[in-house]
């Protein structure tokens, strides 16, 4: 049996995670899942769908929003009763975090962002990036049970024909005050709604060369095409947007069908966020840029120029 962390926002599933079930149902052994938190249950509620089993749900009252060691903790203790041959989770913040955190409880080593997984009864042949991706590592883990979280977007979630609801499962792990000693109290700003970042088909993003006033077309033209607004790690370290927007190693690795790269120079730790994207249009003022070599069209020209021809070009085909 094959354990997957499921990650879920306030009992909105995190879709990433349907990525980490399907690789584990490919694995050819049962899947079960594991949620924590409140209003798990309402996340539990379509993984059936993609070939889950069983949704074992940790509740606690005092788990009222995301903590990291408190999930690690109700996922180790589940190891223990299970005894699955392998745990895993997608390979965002969050699932990397929590997984650390069980790797670190049952003092077993943690594989993070694999691209590929083969099990076996005592080691593991795993094949993950390294380096934001610019190093393809093939290694063996030896261990008893394999902890690893899947590389976003290297594994697609496919619906398992046939498959039935998963049963939800309850249980109360047992945490201490120090398990709870991270964790979210509190939320202000953000949450403003529409399509998610990692999930969005169309990313229109900015970097240095837009400046600080200058996304509203980003934002307008996001909103034609209903994508959503990314940014490089320079616009979100000078305080001109939030974190939540920044594409990247260190923010969201984003896999849409368009990403529009606006005054964006192209460092790795920006390359390896949206190097997944199926067309990517650049544009800049620097024919030399390293972005562009990545471009599938580049457009050498000032953001704030032709930014706006392209929102009045897309406003007029839409009407």
């Amino acid at each position: 049996m094959i354990l997957v962390y499921v990650d879920h926002d306030r009992g909105t599933l995190d879709e990433l995670s349907l990525q980490a079930v399907s690789a584990a149902v490919a694995l050819g052994q049962p899947v079960e899942a594991v949620l924590v938190g409140a209003d798990a249950a309402s996340a539990a509620a379509r993984l059936g769908e993609f070939g889950v089993t069983t949704a074992h749900v940790a509740a606690d009252p005092r788990l009222t929003d995301y903590a990291p060691q408190a999930a690690g903790r109700a996922v180790a203790e589940l190891v223990g009763t299970l005894s699955p041959s392998a745990v895993l989770a997608v390979g965002s913040p969050r699932g990397n975090e929590v997984l650390a955190h069980v790797g670190a409880i049952l003092d077993l080593p943690f594989a993070a962002d694999c691209t590929s997984i083969s099990l076996g009864s005592s080691s593991f042949d795993i094949t993950r990036n390294r380096w934001a991706g610019n190093v393809i590592e093939n290694a063996v883990v030896h261990a008893p049970t394999l902890i690893a979280s899947t590389a976003p977007h290297a594994f697609t979630a496919e619906p398992v024909a046939g498959s039935a609801p998963a049963t939800v499962q309850e249980f109360t792990p047992a945490l201490t005050d120090a398990d709870l000693a991270v964790r979210i109290i509190d939320r202000t700003g953000g949450g403003g709604g529409g399509v998610g970042l990692a999930e969005a088909k169309v990313v229109v993003s900015g970097g240095r060369g837009v400046g600080e006033s200058g996304f509203g077309p980003l934002e307008e033209l996001a909103g034609l095409l209903g994508g959503a607004v990314g940014c490089s790690r320079v616009v979100t370290s000078a305080g001109w947007r939030p974190h939540a927007e920044q594409v990247g190693q260190t923010g969201t690795k984003v896999a849409p069908d368009l990403y529009i790269a606006c005054g964006i120079s192209g460092a790795t730790q920006h390359i390896a966020g949206c190097k997944n994207a199926k067309t990517m249009i650049a544009i800049n003022t620097d024919p030399e840029a390293t972005i562009m070599s990545y471009a599938d069209y580049a457009i050498i020209g000032d953001v704030s120029t032709v930014l706006p021809a392209i929102v009045d070009a897309v406003r007029a085909a839409k009407s």
